[in-house]
């Protein structure tokens, strides 16, 4: 049975769509980028700054159904510029430690509000 996943901790659906979805033991969460929840802002800074505002995001998000980072099996990151790996690998660092995810990173043209990064994750309940 399919369960919709949303918690007001995360940035809340820009548009026809769920923050997440639970089914069959799996999490899929949407594409997650740099708002700040509690004002609804964008975090505007650094690469760093984002990725680290769009990893929080992604964390309370995957703890409001019920799962961490530490159980996430995959996660796809789309950056403005692959110039900017490196500098993401370090802050992505911080929330997955061990046992990584597989991972896809793309660079794309446009992100949505014309942010620098978008992250979604597939994880186990």
């Amino acid at each position: 049975m399919k369960k919709i996943i949303s918690t007001d901790k995360a940035p809340a659906a820009i548009g026809p769509y769920s923050q997440a979805i639970e089914i069959n033991g799996l999490v899929f969460t949407s594409g997650v980028i740099p708002i700040i929840p509690e004002t609804g802002e964008l975090e505007t800074g650094s690469i760093e700054a984002q990725a680290e505002q769009a990893l929080k995001n992604l964390a309370a998000l995957l703890q409001e159904a019920g799962t961490s980072t530490d159980k996430t099996i995959k996660t796809t990151v789309f950056i403005k510029n692959m110039d900017d790996f490196a500098k993401v690998n370090e802050v992505y660092a911080k929330y997955f430690t061990s046992d990584f995810p597989a991972r896809s990173c793309v660079e794309v043209a446009r992100l949505p509000k014309d942010v620098l990064i978008e992250i979604e994750a597939i994880a186990e309940k």
